[in-house]
Formats: structure tokens, sequence, C-alpha cells
């Protein structure tokens, strides 16, 4: 007889976790007690007794000055605070999975959605989750659900949240949920069975499937070693429920060449080891059964250890912890702080069931079958190996700046504390360093000391080879007339001076603007973004002379597009001759008004008529393209007034 042991048989990530809560609150020496038997089975429960631990089944039985452990089935809301009230020191072993339906029920009462609970009403998981919203709806089967949906048509409209039992089995869920899809018109649903449950029924049934005969090893008591009965009795006539292995009995066994054994969540890997080296005694087949339960569970034991680098694969991720399958008999999970090095990331950002992972074994249970693993510890080595190689090579690597201090400024790199000298951050001696406090920079890594943790880097390193990289490419494309996008770096009295990607040019102040300026400063301020265009440029001596103002910006050719002879326009006295006045028609153009075009009579000087910023409306009467020159009369105008008001009369 063959005998095959499912991989997910014994204690769910869960169980795991509050048992170990337990074993360390007994280390402390205070007085210990649960809030009701820590997990479904009498052999663990009567294990704890052994250490002192108690159990009470009520909050007011705690006493002032007790550790009460909250199993991981969870409880209600209303069971902390009654808790805190007699003074008891509270450790909370809910699964995370479980957990995750209190928020949602908690959640959906708060937005005025009725919770729909599928499981077992008496079933302790169950009255926790109804403990967390003010009203709700529990339905053990699909007909309750159905007949409680069609006894009334208010009930259709209700908003409706629809939650189970993390161990329920998954086609009473999607029943459930088809049926609830058909009723409800305003419904949201969560599936929130244990993905390990799942994985552990979903095995079940394969196995039951290809044996004759189907060993489920857990308490009576247990709801998901029940459920394991129902599904193995659905694919396979011969299963029995054990206790342990004193219950196993040799007939059973009699004319089965294959056998399968699995155990409920809340089974110790002990009592299945026990069960199935009774079961290789019965059989008389220790030496030929090759995947005895017995040898591995030992393998595993012998080959985890703290400091070993396993790999895993993402079978679950709670609000605490991420739950990892090793391969093996423990139960493998990462506390959300040893997920990533960046305390900013969310596990589910970086992982998801089904990925396969590297971790490094933090701690391990022989006794429980747990082991605790850490991701960022095993990242963190692989950076520490990184930045040497990083440090060889030259590389340019990606950091963010964390915080400033005298010497310089901190860098986190893959989660590792990098310090950039001050002299090395890029910024200008007196310069605000903070500025760069929260944002990405490009750095080059220079020392690296792991004894001692420390590593150095440097900004302008990476800044100063960009430069020299943007000034050669420049050098070797530059061209009379070629157009750059530059930043104005300075001023000076006779120019700007410009850089156009890494290297400098100078605008000269007459190359500033077609209009008479005093300073560079009139047109243009350090910081400035502009185009400018190669005028001539000296490879040898690095030289290059910008050109700023443009044919577009001169004023002369945009009076040309927008004037003519005989209009009328709005003008400003700029200049008083003795021979007439010059006003200025747009900036950087002005005509002349000759002293006989003033006035419609004769005067004897510009300034008995005009003075300086006046504003007028006068007539281009001519334009001397060739020499810039533009005639203006104010007099053309004066005399065409009468002569319409004449013709508006003659008209009448």
């Amino acid at each position: 007889m063959s005998v095959q042991v499912a991989k997910s048989a014994g204690f769910c990530f869960g169980v795991n976790r509050a048992v170990e809560l337990v074993e360390q609150a007994v280390k402390t020496g205070k007085r210990v007690c649960t809030l009701g038997p820590i997990i479904h089975n009498r052999h663990a429960v009567e294990r704890f007794e052994q250490m002192g631990v108690g159990v009470i089944d009520r909050p007011e039985q705690a006493q002032s000055g007790d550790t009460v452990i909250i199993r991981s089935h969870g409880v209600a809301e209303a069971v902390y605070e009654q808790l805190k009230d007699r003074g008891a020191e509270i450790i909370d072993a809910t699964c995370p999975f479980v957990k995750r339906i209190h928020g949602i029920v908690h959640t959906a009462d708060e937005e005025g959605r009725l919770p729909i609970i599928i499981g077992t009403r008496t079933h302790p998981e169950v009255e926790g989750i109804a403990g967390w919203c003010s009203k709700c709806e529990i339905f053990e089967t699909p007909e309750e659900l159905e007949n409680w949906s069609k006894n009334a048509e208010e009930r259709a409209r209700l908003l409706i949240c629809l939650v189970c039992q993390t161990t329920s089995t998954e086609s009473l869920w999607k029943t459930c949920v088809k049926i609830a899809k058909k009723q409800f018109t305003n419904l949201k649903i969560f599936d929130t069975i244990c993905k390990a449950t799942e994985f552990r029924q979903r095995e079940a049934a394969q196995l039951s499937a290809s044996c004759q005969a189907m060993v489920v090893v857990g308490d009576t008591h247990s709801s998901n070693t029940g459920r394991l009965v129902t599904i193995c009795r659905e694919h396979c006539e011969r299963v029995v429920l054990v206790d342990n292995a004193g219950e196993l009995d040799p007939g059973f066994f009699r004319g089965v060449h294959q056998v399968g054994v699995t155990a409920g969540a809340s089974t110790p890997a002990w009592i299945i080891k026990e069960v199935n080296k009774t079961m290789s005694e019965i059989t008389n087949v220790e030496a030929v059964q090759e995947e005895n339960f017995a040898e591995l569970l030992e393998q595993s034991i012998k080959t985890l250890n703290t400091g070993d680098k396993v790999t895993g694969i993402v079978t679950g991720i709670g609000n605490t912890e991420v739950q990892v399958d090793l391969g093996t008999k423990h139960a493998g999970y990462i506390p959300y702080d040893e997920v990533s090095t960046d305390p900013s990331v969310k596990p589910e950002d970086v992982l998801k069931v089904g990925d396969e992972i590297q971790v490094f074994v933090v701690r391990v249970n022989d006794q429980e079958g747990t082991v605790q693993l850490s991701k960022k510890k095993l990242d963190g080595m692989k950076v520490w190996e990184d930045l040497a190689a990083w440090c060889e090579e030259k590389t340019t690597v990606d950091g963010t700046v964390t915080e400033e201090n005298k010497g310089g400024l901190v860098v986190n790199v893959k989660g590792i504390r990098v310090f950039v000298p001050a002299s090395q951050s890029g910024i200008a001696k007196g310069g605000d360093m903070s500025a760069l406090v929260g944002n990405p920079v490009q750095l080059k890594i220079t020392e690296v000391n792991r004894a001692r943790r420390r590593v150095i880097g440097s900004i302008r390193a990476v800044s100063s080879e960009s430069r020299k990289a943007a000034q050669e490419k420049i050098w070797n494309e530059i061209e009379v007339g070629a157009k750059y996008h530059g930043t104005v770096k300075s001023l000076t009295s006779y120019g700007a001076f410009v850089d156009i990607g890494g290297v400098d040019g100078m605008v000269h102040v007459s190359e500033l603007s077609w209009n008479r300026i005093k300073t560079p400063a009139d047109v243009i301020s350090v910081g400035d973004e502009i185009d400018v265009y190669v005028i001539a440029f000296d490879p040898e001596k690095r030289k290059i002379s910008l050109g700023y103002k443009t044919a577009e910006m001169n004023p002369w050719n945009q009076f040309m597009t927008n004037y003519n002879v005989g209009d009328v326009v709005d003008a400003k006295i700029v200049k008083l001759m003795t021979f007439g006045a010059f006003a200025e028609i747009l900036p950087g153009v002005d005509g002349l008004i000759h002293i006989s075009q003033i006035a419609d009579k004769r005067i004897g000087k510009p300034e008995d008529v005009l003075s300086e910023g006046q504003e007028v409306q006068v007539k281009i009467t001519d334009v001397d393209a060739e020499n810039k020159r533009i005639s203006l009369s104010i007099r053309a105008l004066l005399e065409e007034a009468p002569a319409e008001a004449e013709a508006e009369t003659e008209a009448e």
C-alpha cells in the first residue's frame, strides 16, 4: 500500500501565528489565558494548559493584569473594549484573513449596506464577524439565502455586502453568489475564503479522487476539518476522520492499495506524524513508502535553518503578513515590515499570489512547523553585492535624497543609506542643499565598506559626466545658425551668458533687443529659459557668440506687415525738434510729424502745440522703406474733419 500525504496538511498560517503568540506570551512569565480554546484541537489546548495557559469563555472572566490572547477566529468589536475595561493586556492573534472581513462588514455598515455572511451561525469566526456591524444576516445554505431574499420585494432593493466564512467551501460560496446576483440589484461581493483553505480543499478533492481511501486528521469540532471530510466523500467512498493515531482501525485499510492523508488547519504536525507512523506500522510498509510523511517532515526540519536562503511560492497576502509555501511542512510567513526596505511600499504592490520569491530564514519553530521569513534582509544582502559591483564598474545608480546634515546629504539607494559629501552634492558652496530633499537623483558609488555599513556616493560625478558628454555633443554638431533652448546663467554690462546644454555662449547686449536698452536686465533675467541661435563660434578657444533677437522680433518688420500709407494710428510724442516732432508708433518705430503737419495753421515751434509724452492721432502719409523713414500728419486729419462734416450736412 502506498501513502500520499497532502502538502497542505496541518496548521494554516493563521493558526501557526496564534500558537506562536501563545508561546511567546508564556515566556513573559505573566498570567496568560486565551478567550476560548486557542484552536479547535484538544491536544494542543491540553499542551498549553500544561504550560500554564488558562482558557476563559467570556471577557468578564478576565482579571486585571491578565494577558488575554484573542484566538485566530477573532471576536466582536465590543469584546476589545470589555477586556480593556477589565484592565487586561490584549494580544490579538486574529487571523489576518478574518481581520479583513471585520473591516469589510464594518465599512459596509457605515455605508448603509446590509452585510450577508455565508457560514455557520454558531461558529466563533462568524459570531466575531457579526460583532463588527450593527446588523447582518447569516445563512448556512443556499436555500436559506434564496428563501429569505424572496420573502419581500423590498429586500431585492437592499444595498447588500456579501462575505463568507474563511473556511467555507468553494462550491457553497459560488452557489450563494449566483443566487445573490439574481436576487439583488445593488450588490458588493467579497470572496473571503482563505486562499490557504481554498488550496487545502482543492488538494483534498484531487487527492481523494485518485486514492481508494482517505484519512482526514483533525478535531471533530473543527469546521475546516469537517469540510475536508465532506469534500473527500464527494470523490472517494472510503473516508475516515480521526482525532489522533489511536483512532486508526487496521480493518479500514484492508484491500486498499493507495491511501491519501490530509489534515485540518488546527491539526499539529506531531499528530499527523504519529498518524502516518501508525499507518506504516499497520501495513508494514515503512521501507517502501517513498513519500512517507515522517521522512518528509524530518527532512524539512533538518534542511531549514536560520540564515538559509530559500525559494517559496506566495500563497496569501493578509493584513499584517504574507504567507509563503516553502515546499516543506513548515508554514512560512513574512511580516509586513520584512517585505521591503522601503517602508512606503505595500506588499501587494510588489508581491502577488503565485509569485516565486527568494527569502531569508529568520527563525525556525520545528515544534509547530513554522518559519519566519524576510524578503527585506535577502534583498538587502543582494544590494550590498550590487553596491560593490556598481562602485567597481563606476555605474550610475538612482536614489532618493532623504535628509540633509552638516556634512552633506543622505540618499536612499535600494534601502541602503548612501552619504554624499557636500562637495559632491552638485550644489555650489553656500547653496541650498535642502532643496534636493525628497527628490530623485542619480549618483555614482565611490566607496563601499560593508563591515562598517558605510557607503559614499557622488551626485556631482554624474552631473559632471553628463555635462562633459553634452559639451562634446554640442561641439561636434555646432554650426552657424543652429538653434538652442538655453538658460540664462549670468548677466554683465555687455551681455548675457546662456547655458545651451553643458556649454555657455554669450549674447552681446546689441543682440538682445532691436530697441535701445541700457542693460541686459531690461530684457532678460538670470534663470530665464530662452531660444538662441549661433552667430559665430571658435572651437579652439571654446567660445560661442549667440543671438537672441530675431527678424520676427524686428519692430520695423512688424510695422511693414501691419501698417500702410493712409492708416490713422495712435502715437506718442517722444521728441520735439525745431523742424517737427518724432512720434512712436510701435516700440522701436518712430515717425516724423513735420512742423508744417502739426496744425492746420502756421505755428512758431512744435512745443506751442505738442509736448513730450502726449498721445495723439496721426495719419501715415509716406513710408520710405529703403531708409526706414515714416512721415506722419496731424494736419491731414484736421482738414479731413470739416470736409466730412460738410458732406454729412449736404446729405441731410
